[in-house]
């Protein structure tokens, strides 16, 4: 698929732009300005057009080794196009692949379990890259820049649980000060007792007047745009929950698992439940926004990394 846009522009000035451009090193290798993968796990006959059923299940998303998401699948019907390409059951979207993401190389692992644990079915996985592409001046007052958008489908038959990989470029990614730490290989005692202590001190931390839980939802939102700390501070989402029973307990130190990536990230997570097991009684008189809000704050995992002093520090 190509997509195009032009720009008016004086001739001088058209030609000076595509200078420029066609000197870029991005222009000569065509950047990759967006990616999408859609995953879908099905049964049914893919190739005649028709719908096909999605297989019931929960699919667990990793970029770069990190734990990106968790959802459900249902059964339900989704269609197919002429061409076979199914709907999908599972959307991730570059521009919410968060912090771990990185410029230039990365690699997305999609692992999913049926309901059914020996269930037969066929897995899409749909990768979706756009181009920058090039540019060219169309006579002598308008400049065109075209992107191409190319799109990879891999289907593969699958028997209980199932794990799908992909390569992938993001030139688009924002570079994190910690992208350019070497990769924590091992775990020190010292190492496991300081992430201990920033699980608990972030669990002690929901008391009023959560002055140090909104430095933390700060951290969360300078990589992710939903999350809106003067709404937060507004709508008294944590005074709110506070009110509503919300207590957060840190799990013991025993508990904790420390999961290595490959690169600096350390994912510290808990054996038997999510990091921070919250009360679901307390939960359900939240309203959806004060409940997301505390989802961003205590999620299932923590990802942390060390800097070149030694001192370790929460990344979401």
């Amino acid at each position: 698929m190509i997509l195009s846009y032009t720009s008016k522009q004086s001739g001088a000035l058209s030609a000076l732009i595509l200078a420029l451009l066609l000197a870029s090193p991005g222009v000569a290798r065509a950047k990759v300005i967006n990616v999408e993968f859609n995953y879908t796990p099905f049964v049914g006959d893919f190739t005649v057009g028709k719908p096909v059923k999605t297989v019931p299940g929960k699919v667990v998303v990793f970029i770069n080794n990190v734990p990106h998401s968790t959802q459900e699948v249902v059964a339900r019907d989704v269609p197919v196009t002429s061409d076979g390409v199914v709907g999908s059951a599972v959307r991730i979207p570059g521009d919410s692949m968060g912090p771990s993401l990185r410029r230039g190389k990365n690699r997305i692992r999609v692992e999913f379990v049926p309901a059914i644990p020996k269930a037969a079915y066929l897995v899409q996985f749909r990768t979706t890259t756009v181009h920058d592409g090039t540019a060219e001046l169309i006579g002598a007052d308008a400049l065109k820049a075209t992107t191409k958008t190319e799109e990879r489908i891999e289907n593969e038959d699958m028997v209980g649980k199932g794990v799908s990989q992909q390569a992938f470029v993001a030139d688009f990614s924002v570079e994190k000060p910690w992208h350019s730490l070497p990769a924590i290989t091992e775990l020190t005692d010292a190492d496991k007792a300081a992430l201990a202590a920033l699980v608990t001190a972030r669990a002690q931390a929901f008391k009023p007047d959560f002055t140090a839980v909104l430095q933390m939802l700060k951290v969360a939102a300078a990589h992710d745009a939903k999350v809106d700390v003067a709404q937060v501070r507004k709508a008294r989402h944590l005074p709110k929950a506070h009110a509503a029973g919300v207590r957060v307990e840190a799990p013991a130190a025993e508990t904790l698992q420390f999961i290595l990536t490959g690169n600096a990230e350390v994912v510290v997570t808990n054996a038997a439940h999510n990091l921070f097991p919250l009360d679901p009684k307390a939960i359900k008189r939240l309203k959806g926004a004060e409940a997301r809000t505390l989802g961003v704050l205590y999620p299932p995992h923590l990802v942390a990394v060390r800097d070149t002093s030694g001192t370790w520090a929460w990344v979401n």
